[in-house]
């Protein structure tokens, strides 16, 4: 039941998806890192779905490309794009880290924010637009993947604060088997787009190892640790590098 909770918990917190409304605990929170990539399943899931129907009513690249930079969006509630709106916002400032951090904190939106997610999905609506429908099955293991490195990530990486979510998650967790879980989930993952694609899935899985490294020493040295924000910049990150690789290396090999 504590899994099963655990499930509902990180589905509340990560997608816009409707979840029973309950009272949670620590316990209910256990292992919601773990099951974080099961919102990724979903956003995959949704992708296949978009690709066939889109060739099923044989709606041309553009559509179909809108479609695929919306489905993560609309099933995730936004709240990683806030992540990545806010971190752009510091990053733009060029300030003291302690600013920085009080940028991240504020819930206003700035200028720099709103011009990074229009970049951000101007890339995205670009790159999907030149996948093919035979990668249909890759693209669907990226969601999944992103938020396997994005939950190591809040589990493995010491918090910015103490308080807040970002730690509180932190706090709830059990450390040690949500870790071994998300590396299992990431490895089942990785091995899928490997068979689909290996030259594609390796170049895929090094640029996002190394988005990894700079968000992680980013956060040492601008802002005392990761953060939930930090964490949804990396995730983005992450999935837009990914999409890259498939159509560049794709085009290349």
């Amino acid at each position: 039941m504590s899994v099963l909770r655990s499930i509902v918990a990180a589905f509340s917190c990560y997608s816009a998806i409707p979840m029973p409304h309950v009272r949670w605990d620590e316990r209910d929170m256990r292992y919601m890192m773990a099951a974080f990539p099961l919102v990724g399943l979903v956003i995959g899931a949704c992708a296949l779905l978009w690709f066939a129907t889109c060739d099923a009513l044989r709606f041309g690249t553009l559509a179909r490309a809108t479609g695929l930079a919306l489905i993560p969006i609309v099933v995730s509630g936004g709240i990683h794009l806030d992540g990545l709106a806010d971190v752009t916002d510091a990053q733009s400032s060029h300030a003291e880290p302690e600013r920085r951090q009080q940028i991240l904190k504020d819930p206003h939106v700035g200028a720099f924010a709103v011009i990074g997610v229009c970049c951000y999905l101007l890339a995205s609506v670009g790159l999907a637009s030149e996948l093919e429908p035979s990668l249909a099955p890759f693209v669907a293991c990226i969601p999944v993947t992103s938020r396997c490195l994005s939950g190591l990530a809040v589990v493995t990486l010491s918090a910015a604060r103490k308080e807040g979510m970002y730690a509180s998650v932190r706090k709830a967790a059990s450390m040690r088997m949500v870790r071994i879980l998300l590396v299992v989930e990431l490895a089942i993952a990785c091995a899928c787009m490997v068979a689909l694609q290996p030259i594609v899935a390796l170049c895929a899985l090094a640029v996002s190892a190394a988005i990894l490294a700079y968000v992680h020493r980013l956060a040492k040295s601008q802002y005392g640790g990761m953060s939930g924000d930090l964490a949804g910049y990396l995730l983005q990150l992450c999935e837009l590098a990914m999409l890259a690789c498939v159509v560049v290396v794709g085009r290349l090999v």
